[in-house]
């Protein structure tokens, strides 16, 4: 292919993918599967690295990431991104609405109320029509240069659609869906990583990470919802005209908002999200109420710190007063240290909470809690209890961060200077050890039924267990020393065990519990070395070459092999018999051939991975999202979003037991 030829099918694969990220993000309404997407993707990066000087700042390439080096850089905002100021019940708002009727001489303006996302300010500018900064609020005056991360949210464009001014500001707000949250979260736990907080605390870490291609990973969102800085001649004459013209320009807008023609429909609107904000797929916190006109925002003006013209109805948080206990700290199983409030036990958003996590030894800190503090606890719909602040100061002392580790009294460390987490650097950590084989045992692992956290226990404390492998050496005659075990248990528990060695590759690099190596990477990882000892050999860049396989991860799993004490415990494996290998997925029929499937929610007794094994070895494909050419929705139990999604698109729904019909019948 001469350049000519590339330029064409630049220009041509840019002008596709544009369209799609359009019916996706703005229309939801997909046309292909994410992983078509990926391909038409990946083929357009494939010729810009071929023919380099036809790279463009609006390819959809740009969006992969890449690292900057030091630290981000300051920008000083065109026009300064002022704070809301909060009312926290009807009365003040309405308090606020006087003042704007006073403040315009006696009229009634219309007001636009919009849904207070949960999430991170970002001001977009864009010259000529491309994007050329984005920048998070900072102090009001001055924020942090994220373009590097901003140009991997799909929803933000790289370039303006239609007849865009020489120069445009938006502002929004950068969020992270629940579902998302709920997947990272999952992720780092399955990683051995420090949860986040809440959507917001992810979205913010995520958007300012030095390594945009960890934030592509994250599936961060944008709504725009303000102006910034703007060309006079072109500008808007009222707010909702402002948010019609984004969505032209291909911004997405939170469909959710209402041109208000009086306070009283302001007042339904608050009331009506007040009961409605745990149903949907974002996080909100309140409504902000914004005065239409953007010439009576500017007779209207602004204070020192925020616009006269809009206000913030916060919503009511799920909030109780309670005491701590104590602060214990547990260690994960990959020797996280991770610090946990007890509380005395207090009811809050319907449920009963004595626990909270305090994620790290820095959120203590900056928080100042300690044991015998009175605190204000908050729960958001179904994220993890939190505390807010303390209310009441009753301890004498800081809390120490501990020197060692609370289990094994082994030495604890950053493994990086910037990192929050600290962790046990001793791999045979009797509490990391014992989550550890938890997990080993577990069933997305090496499925050994009967190995559960009390057995786990007992083999610990006689120390018949010192590491992994050790449970392969196991004899009878041991296990009936035990308390718990008679003689059918522990024939039960053996056989489990040597059922166990003949389980592939995968299931046993995911049980490793590596850290940044969930189940999904294990699989792909294996399934393309096949074996143990090719894994092992391989360098960083042969592991990120496989799919889903990021920089941190391949450095995890370098690290991970490094190690002469997992040499060690890997001749061991070896020595039991283990299988450490990988079988090629063969096809056993072509009854699926060319068919797409998507899962959603869980299915009984069988891990996703699994049935999607059951698909592609019938010549069948799994594709991550719902779209007219899906022939299939699998729905399991607590189904999610894509299960509407199918039903509007027409998509064919199978239950598990008709799934099951199609692939075993």
């Amino acid at each position: 292919m001469n350049q000519a030829q590339a330029k064409k099918e630049i220009r041509a694969l840019i002008k596709e993918i544009e369209k799609h990220n359009q019916r996706y993000y703005v229309l939801n309404d997909p046309l292909i599967s994410d992983e078509e997407y990926d391909r038409l993707l990946k083929k357009l990066i494939g010729l810009e690295e071929a023919f380099p000087k036809l790279r463009s700042p609006d390819s959809p390439a740009q969006r992969v990431g890449e690292k900057i080096a030091g630290n981000l850089p300051t920008v000083k905002h065109s026009l300064a991104m002022l704070s809301l100021d909060n009312t926290y019940s009807l009365d003040e708002l309405k308090q606020w609405y006087e003042r704007v009727v006073k403040g315009l001489n006696g009229f009634k303006p219309s007001l636009v109320a919009e849904l207070k996302i949960d999430g991170l300010s970002c001001s977009l500018s864009y010259r000529k029509g491309q994007l050329v900064l984005a920048a998070t609020r900072g102090d009001g005056e001055t924020g942090e240069d994220v373009t590097h991360n901003a140009k991997t949210i799909r929803e933000i464009p790289l370039s303006l659609k239609g007849k865009a001014p020489a120069m445009l500001e938006v502002r929004g707000e950068v969020y992270m869906d629940k579902k998302d949250f709920a997947a990272l979260n999952q992720q780092r736990k399955d990683s051995g990583e420090a949860l986040f907080a809440n959507p917001r605390n992810a979205a913010a870490g995520s958007l300012k990470l030095l390594d945009a291609r960890l934030t592509a990973q994250r599936r961060l969102r944008f709504f725009a919802h303000s102006p910034g800085l703007l060309e006079k001649n072109k500008a808007p004459k009222t707010q909702w005209e402002f948010l019609e013209q984004a969505k032209e320009y291909g911004f997405v807008i939170n469909s959710y908002n209402r041109l208000c023609r009086n306070f009283d429909e302001v007042i339904a609107f608050c009331e009506e999200w007040a009961s409605r904000r745990d149903g949907i797929s974002f996080d909100v916190d309140g409504i902000v109420v914004k005065v239409n006109d953007l010439s009576q925002q500017a007779q209207l003006g602004f204070t020192l710190k925020s616009p006269r013209w809009a206000v913030a109805f916060k919503f009511p948080a799920y909030q109780a007063t309670t005491s701590v206990k104590e602060i214990v700290v547990q260690v994960g199983r990959t020797g996280v240290l991770t610090p946990v409030a007890e509380l005395e036990p207090v009811a809050c958003a319907g449920v009963m909470i004595s626990r909270a996590t305090l994620h790290n030894f820095d959120e203590i800190r900056r928080l100042g809690v300690n044991a015998g503090d009175r605190v204000l606890l908050e729960r958001a719909g179904d994220v993890i209890p939190k505390i807010v602040k303390v209310l009441e100061k009753h301890s004498k002392s800081e809390f120490i961060i501990p020197k060692t580790c609370p289990s094994c009294n082994g030495k604890i460390q950053k493994e990086k200077e910037e990192d929050v987490a600290y962790r046990c650097l001793n791999p045979s950590c009797p509490k990391q050890l014992e989550r550890l084989l938890v997990h080993f045992a577990s069933r997305g692992a090496m499925d050994i039924e009967g190995l559960g956290e009390s057995v786990v226990g007992e083999l610990l404390d006689k120390g018949l267990a010192r590491d992994l492998a050790d449970i392969y050496f196991l004899k009878k005659e041991q296990l009936l020393e035990l308390d718990l075990f008679a003689d059918k248990k522990a024939d039960n528990l053996l056989k489990g065990i040597d059922k166990s060695k003949s389980r592939p590759l995968s299931k046993f690099l995911f049980g490793l519990g590596i850290a940044n190596i969930g189940i999904k990477a294990a699989v792909n990882l294996a399934g393309h070395f096949g074996s143990l000892d090719a894994i092992i050999n391989a360098h960083a860049q042969d592991l990120q070459a496989i799919d889903e396989v990021g920089p941190v991860m391949a450095e995890s799993v370098v690290e991970y092999f490094k190690q002469p004490q997992v040499k060690k415990l890997l001749a061991k494996f070896k020595a039991a018999g283990l299988n450490l290998s990988e079988p090629r997925r063969k096809v056993s029929g072509n009854r699926l051939e060319g068919k797409k499937f998507v899962f959603t929610g869980e299915l009984a007794g069988v891990p996703r991975e699994e049935a999607g094994l059951w698909v592609q070895n019938q010549g069948g494909r799994v594709v991550a999202s719902v779209s007219k050419s899906l022939d299939y929705l699998v729905v399991g139990e607590n189904p999610g979003s894509k299960l509407a999604q199918a039903e509007n698109l027409g998509v064919k729904i199978l239950n598990q037991k008709e799934f099951e019909e199609m692939v075993h019948g």
